[in-house]
């Protein structure tokens, strides 16, 4: 299952995000964040991702926020 999610991805990435002018708040960008948090944790990594994806709108801050090394839903408050 999770090598069907880095494939839509992926897919994504080469197919809609290319043509798209970089509007992502947080570096690394959402859908390089799930691809990590999947190869980290698994499906739990998916849960990760759309975290995050819910966190990126026009009121946050944004800035650097890596996958953290332990399981969490919420933002890694040791980057700015």
């Amino acid at each position: 299952m999770t090598k069907l999610i880095v494939q839509i991805v992926k897919w994504y990435q080469k197919s809609i995000s290319a043509f798209r002018p970089a509007t992502c708040r947080y570096t690394p960008t959402c859908s390089n964040y799930m691809l990590e948090a999947v190869e980290k944790f698994g499906m739990r990594g998916v849960l990760m991702g759309v975290a995050r994806v819910l966190r990126c709108h026009p009121f946050v801050r944004g800035g650097f926020d890596p996958v953290p090394d332990h399981f969490s839903l919420r933002r890694n408050k040791n980057c700015k």
